[in-house]
């Protein structure tokens, strides 16, 4: 399964919570977070379990597979190296951040690259 914009969205969001948690992310932190109704988180979270990307314990914490983990951390880079570019040229912090998130999922991986090259100059 390829994991599509809104399930890398959910999978960086977990990785964020899981930090700010200790690693003790639930459902509706994820609810709360994105700002989906219950029903909805509930049905990614179960695709997202379904393909390898997520467990859930007997607590009802949600941890990142290997394969869930890698597909976060990638997101979650992009978001802040295009944040920081877009801060850099004078976008305001905020709109930076968000405007990131819409484009860390479409941006090439040569693009990226050549991004973070031009930003450690």
């Amino acid at each position: 399964m390829k994991v599509l914009e809104s399930g890398e969205n959910y999978l960086e969001t977990i990785l964020m919570l899981n930090k700010q948690n200790n690693n003790e992310t639930r459902a509706i932190d994820v609810t709360n977070a994105l700002g989906f109704s219950k029903p909805t988180v509930s049905v990614m979270l179960k695709q997202l379990r379904e393909n390898g990307y997520v467990t859930v314990n007997e607590k009802g914490y949600i941890a990142l597979t290997e394969k869930g983990l890698e597909i976060a951390n990638k997101i979650y880079e992009k978001h802040v190296v295009i944040a920081k570019a877009l801060i850099k040229i004078g976008v305001e912090h905020d709109i930076a951040y968000k405007d990131a998130c819409k484009i860390e999922h479409d941006i090439s991986d040569e693009t990226f690259t050549q991004l973070k090259k031009f930003l450690d100059k």
